[in-house]
């Protein structure tokens, strides 16, 4: 199941920003024996090393009951971040001191989401 971006997934990511802020919707299914505790190790490091990126974590939870899902289709957790910009995540991702960590987040789950949302017009 796929984690992490990719290089590719990055190039069209960019190629495809509509500008202005993003903010990235990530759902998460932690692996059955520690994935949970390890990605608080990675939340904590995310923290560090995103903050220069002007990354915001708008908010974070549990999964709690699915009232509209197939089997399989419920996460363990849900979190949005916002970046000034496409460029300000995939210059973190880039980063030396954020790649020192991010193996915390592919070591933690099962399975991702990882999407950009662009906001419906005013």
């Amino acid at each position: 199941m796929a984690v992490d971006p990719r290089g590719s997934d990055l190039k069209r990511y960019l190629a495809q920003d509509p500008g202005g802020p993003v903010v990235m919707l990530n759902l998460l299914r932690y692996k059955a024996e520690g994935g949970r505790e390890r990605y608080q190790e990675y939340v904590a490091h995310f923290q560090r090393t995103s903050a220069p990126f002007g990354a915001e974590v708008l908010y974070v939870g549990e999964g709690s009951t699915a009232l509209v899902a197939e089997v399989g289709q419920n996460w363990d957790a849900v979190l949005l971040v916002r970046y000034p910009s496409r460029q300000a995540f995939s210059d973190m991702v880039r980063d030396p001191e954020y790649q020192k960590g991010s193996h915390l987040r592919t070591e933690a789950l099962e399975e991702a989401v990882l999407q950009a949302t662009v906001p419906w017009p005013a």
